[in-house]
């Protein structure tokens, strides 16, 4: 059976390369009736918090991806890591090491010196000298002296790395806390990983992780490392380029459909497909059609495939997405009209949920329109119209299509053309000067409320 697995760090919130990652590493799983699981590699005790663990569960769980098993974090398994370094050392494949910080430094300085690539010269790999008193050691991993090491992965092709190149790494720290390429690597054999997809920031690991495994006994599981993201202007990805947290993007209206669709859609892909959704995606998904080369990220890219869902998704959930932004701007949604119907109207002409929610706003408050508006569109001739339409509108029954009946009846009697009528109309009940249909607007808000912001902007209008 095939098991991947997503480990991320809790040093921060779930960024879009993660999610990426993760949504890889899920839809193969999924693709091929595997296993998901979800691994927090939480050894960093400086920068790891619980902050960033709930914030990296929160946006998976908004975002869809599950897992099968996990989380499993690997503070609980210290005990695990040590044993394992016992072994490799009984099996001399490992070994103490008892240089200090202050000498390692001078070590490396003097090699820079002589022009040397800086690299622990091993000097405790084959020593019989006696520990010195009081010294906690390090366990370094016995990197072969000799040869190479070679993996075919799934997306860059075959790669070759002389051990020349590697150096002695250090396994376990001094305080028992594994280092990242051991803990994977034991990790990985315990939770019978079959593909590892990551980034490829990792592929200069690999080859020091593919030499523990030997050491241990394990078969490999296949490696596949995806492009990095870069920004628009072709670098790597970053704040400076806008939101990179899931949470910013659901924080500001996106949806995880959309965010998911788009998250796929960078470095892989399904023919020409644009639009699809999870469901299509495992059926289609396969690691021959990752890109080799960097995705850019395109937040215009993101807004316009978030639109397209925006206007598949059902208006009840959408109405309860937008709510929370509506309370916020100060709108008592129980004094307007349903939410769902307004979402209805509104949802093809915005790209988020906020847009969404600030798109609604006249229906719950009371926008006026500003003096530049009012000076343009409130004339005197368009007064006497005004005046007539708000007693007619009092009296018709009130639907869209008497509405709209009753705004061309008065256009005709005074031999208007709509628009002449229909802005200020639209400026005294909105506030604003571009809505949908101002006779569905109308509709929405309802006969009460029309007349009273009809009445209070006719007292503005020039005599």
């Amino acid at each position: 059976m095939i098991r991947t697995r997503f480990a991320p760090s809790p040093t921060g919130y779930l960024h879009i390369g993660g999610a990426r990652t993760a949504l890889f590493c899920w839809a193969y799983a999924r693709r091929h009736g595997g296993r998901f699981i979800l691994r927090i590699e939480d050894t960093d005790l400086e920068r790891s918090t619980e902050l960033s663990r709930q914030a990296i569960l929160e946006s998976m769980r908004w975002l869809g991806i599950d897992w099968d098993e996990g989380p499993v974090y690997q503070m609980q398994r210290l005990e695990r890591y040590r044993e394992v370094a016992d072994a490799l050392i009984r099996a001399d494949k490992a070994y103490h090491c008892y240089a200090s910080k202050e000498e390692l430094d001078a070590m490396r300085e003097a090699q820079r010196e002589r022009g040397e690539k800086p690299r622990y010269d091993r000097r405790w790999r084959d020593s019989n000298r006696t520990p010195p008193p009081g010294v906690k050691p390090v366990v370094r991993f016995k990197t072969p002296a000799a040869g190479e090491v070679a993996f075919d992965d799934l997306v860059k092709g075959r790669i070759v790395v002389g051990n020349a190149e590697l150096d002695d790494l250090v396994i376990l720290r001094a305080d028992g806390v594994p280092t990242y390429n051991f803990g994977v690597v034991v990790d990985d054999i315990d939770m019978n990983i079959t593909h590892v997809i990551r980034g490829d920031d990792h592929v200069n690991n690999t080859p020091r992780q593919i030499n523990i495994f030997h050491a241990l006994g394990a078969a490999l599981p296949h490696f596949a490392h995806v492009p990095m993201i870069l920004g628009a202007d072709g670098e790597r990805l970053s704040k400076r380029h806008g939101a990179v947290s899931v949470t910013q993007y659901r924080d500001g209206g996106y949806l995880p459909e959309a965010m998911l669709n788009y998250l796929a859609r960078l470095g892989w892909s399904h023919g020409d497909e644009e639009i699809f959704t999870m469901q299509q995606m495992v059926a289609w998904f396969d690691l021959a059609h990752i890109s080799k080369s960097p995705a850019r990220f395109n937040p215009e890219k993101l807004a316009w495939l978030n639109q397209q869902h925006l206007k598949a998704a059902d208006d009840v959930r959408l109405a309860e997405l937008a709510r929370p932004f509506l309370a916020a701007d100060g709108c008592q949604l129980d004094r307007g009209p349903d939410l769902a119907r307004v979402v209805a109207l509104l949802k093809e002409r915005v790209s988020t949920v906020e847009e969404l929610a600030d798109a609604a706003v006249y229906f719950y408050r009371v926008l006026a329109p500003t003096e530049a508006l009012r000076q343009q569109h409130y004339l005197p001739e368009v007064r006497a119209p005004l005046v007539e339409l708000r007693d007619r509108l009092s009296t018709i029954a009130w639907t869209r299509e008497e509405i709209n009946a009753t705004l061309k009846a008065v256009v005709g009697q005074f031999k208007l053309k709509l628009p002449k009528l229909a802005m200020p109309l639209r400026l005294m009940v909105t506030g604003e000067p571009q809505t949908p249909s101002i006779d569905a607007v109308l509709a929405l808000i309802g006969r009460d409320e029309v007349m009273h912001r009809i009445d209070a902007q006719l007292a503005l209008f020039p005599q």
